[in-house]
């Protein structure tokens, strides 16, 4: 079974869940299939024995420039080149609405199935567009074309397989099929050492909440700043988040943390990519990670967290409930959304971050208890090898 895995991430150059999400399933696909990847960029290296054959596309130089809507201009021109690459595949799988019109069209093209993997849904993210301008149209139309026009859908939640049949409803249901995101335990696994700590100022002898993600709407991180206020004074807060959407948000996020330092202190903002190995110690060090999510179809890295024996409070949205088991691994905050991709009520938002944070702050035990017992889902119930091993039964279904 020849197949093609069309992503615009793939190793190095991973930032988002959906990236993470590719480099592991196909670790663990070209175990059972023969796997192509194709992604977009610089040529990449090649891998181990057993890695999947790497194509990288790189953009089409004639589409630089600096305005917004030029991105996804620039993501069509790449889809082209991916599409033209994959012939000869029996079978083509994208990722993101980055990729999706690049399956739609080799589906077109060669006669092959498409397999699309949600991740997200551009239509639930209407904050993008001061991100993309018109743009986000283009986004929203790639997408839309690669999901009705697949022969399935695998929706990384049940929560996500309800928005796609909400925003999609000329998908048929029966063409849908959860399979969730996973996690390498073996690689995500509590960091005892103290080294990242020093060089990054966390002071270990106090309790701390730590954030990791990008800057974006989505993430929610003014809800957590405005939260932070309330939160346990000898409590540190631990931000691995950078590259923000637009210069605005980068300068809102930047006030608020101004003011979380001239009023409360303990504030420890690290604005760069971490090496993984850094990421898994601080989250190892901490008393509790936060998901103060806005939209989330999963959130692999709650998993990451929990991996890591690390209490979870994240919002109860999307599909987070479904790895989040509130009172056991960690702690879900109540949400309503305002319709426009942000919270109905943002005061009652942010105090209710801040109130269950601040209840596992006062328990370690607790915190301890909870961390435990989300190592012990993470190995149990997201294997990357179980996860491929859906992922290939489903491929067998069409050919």
């Amino acid at each position: 079974m020849r197949v093609a895995l069309l992503s615009r991430e793939y190793p190095p150059d991973v930032y988002g869940g959906a990236g993470v999400h590719v480099e592991y399933l196909a670790r663990e696909l070209a175990k059972l299939v023969d796997l192509q990847v194709h992604c977009f960029g610089e040529p990449r290296p090649p891998g181990p024995p057993g890695s999947p054959e790497v194509i990288a596309h790189p953009t089409w130089d004639a589409l630089e420039g600096d305005g917004r809507h030029l991105g996804a201009l620039r993501t069509v021109a790449t889809d082209l080149s991916i599409a033209a690459g994959v012939e000869g595949a029996e079978l083509a799988h994208s990722h993101t609405w980055y990729a999706n019109l690049a399956g739609h069209l080799a589906k077109l093209l060669y006669g092959i199935p498409h397999v699309v993997s949600v991740h997200s849904l551009e239509p639930m993210r209407p904050w993008k567009v001061e991100q993309l301008g018109g743009g986000y149209h283009v986004s929203r139309f790639c997408e839309q074309t690669g999901i009705e026009g697949a022969d399935r859908v695998i929706a990384v939640s049940a929560g996500m397989a309800a928005d796609i049949v909400s925003v999609y409803p000329t998908v048929d249901p029966a063409r849908i099929q959860v399979i969730h995101n996973g996690i390498d335990t073996d690689q995500y696994k509590p960091d005892r050492g103290t080294d990242v700590l020093e060089a990054y100022g966390v002071d270990p002898d106090r309790p701390s909440v730590i954030f990791v993600g990008r800057i974006t709407r989505q993430k929610g991180v003014p809800h957590l700043l405005d939260a932070a206020l309330a939160l346990d004074p000898e409590a540190q807060l631990i931000l691995c988040a950078g590259a923000p959407d637009t210069p605005e948000l980068g300068r809102e996020v930047t006030a608020k943390v101004e003011r979380l330092r001239q009023e409360r202190g303990g504030v420890i903002w690290i604005e760069k990519m971490l090496e993984r190995r850094e990421v898994i110690q601080l989250l190892t060090s901490a008393t509790v990670f936060v998901c103060p999510s806005v939209y989330e179809p999963l959130g692999i890295v709650n998993l990451e967290a929990m991996a890591c024996e690390t209490a979870v409070v994240a919002t109860a949205t999307g599909g987070i409930p479904e790895v989040v088991v509130n009172g056991e691994t960690g702690l879900l905050v109540p949400f309503e959304s305002d319709g426009a991709g942000g919270a109905r009520d943002p005061d009652q938002f942010a105090a209710d971050i801040a109130e269950r944070l601040n209840s596992v702050l006062a328990d370690p035990t607790l915190a301890e208890r909870m961390g435990e017992a989300g190592r012990r889902r993470a190995v149990e119930q997201f294997s990357w090898t179980a996860i491929a091993g859906e992922t290939a039964a489903l491929y067998a279904q069409l050919l």
